[in-house]
């Protein structure tokens, strides 16, 4: 399997970015896909070698809205990570994607007896969580803050 040297894999240090690889294998979804669904289990998850996926938003009575799209080298799931291990959004493929699967019951398991691969690992989730609460903030500051046609602020 080709090493990502960008994104997640490429922020984790070599040592537990080995030891991940090697909990992973490859895949691929064909184009429009539910990769998994808003409550459903986070029982893996997985770094995207190529395509994009968009995440949403069920709404009701509506299409899914979407939320965020990822492509190369970004990690697709991190609810996984954390409990109740529920899927807070969807996921479609927006094409065919190649990526590699974890099984999150197994990394979780590594984490839980490796303290230097749970930290490292740990640490590229949570920065990946506080990137995309971010990315939200500023895309619903540009729905609704001053001048957005929102309320004003």
């Amino acid at each position: 399997m080709t090493v990502i040297q960008h994104g997640f894999l490429g922020a984790l240090p070599p040592g537990p970015r080995d030891r991940l690889l090697a909990l992973g294998h490859e895949v691929s979804f064909p184009g429009g896909a539910r990769v998994f669904e808003e409550g459903g289990a986070a029982d893996r998850f997985w770094i995207i070698r190529s395509g994009l996926v968009a995440l949403d938003v069920h709404v009701p009575g509506r299409r899914a809205a979407v939320v965020e799209t990822l492509g190369g080298g970004e990690l697709l799931g991190w609810s996984w990570l954390f409990e109740p291990y529920q899927w807070h959004l969807g996921a479609q493929t927006r094409g065919p994607v190649l990526a590699c699967e974890f099984d999150a019951e197994r990394v979780r398991a590594a984490v839980r007896d490796d303290p230097a691969f749970g930290l490292a690992v740990t640490d590229c989730v949570a920065q990946v969580i506080a990137r995309r609460l971010k990315a939200t903030r500023t895309r619903l500051l540009d729905l609704y803050g001053p001048g957005a046609g929102g309320e004003p602020g």
